[in-house]
């Protein structure tokens, strides 16, 4: 998910994405350790989407309580 998307979602639409993506980060993994995926590095992608989601999340936490 690009920078430009998240920017544009609310605050109860990000912490929604987060869970989404949370909950199939873990079922990657789970299915990975039974068996290899085909692409691995959706792991990596995913988790960095769960960063990004978080730091834009943090940072409204923060210009919200500057104003």
């Amino acid at each position: 998910m690009k920078i430009k998307e998240i920017r544009e979602l609310s605050i109860k639409e990000l912490h929604e994405r987060i869970d989404a993506e949370s909950s199939s980060l873990n079922q990657n993994r789970i299915n990975h350790s039974i068996s290899p995926l085909d692409n691995p590095s959706a792991i990596k992608e995913q988790r960095r989407s769960i960063a990004r989601l978080n730091t834009e999340l943090r940072q409204r936490e923060l210009n919200d309580n500057k104003v």
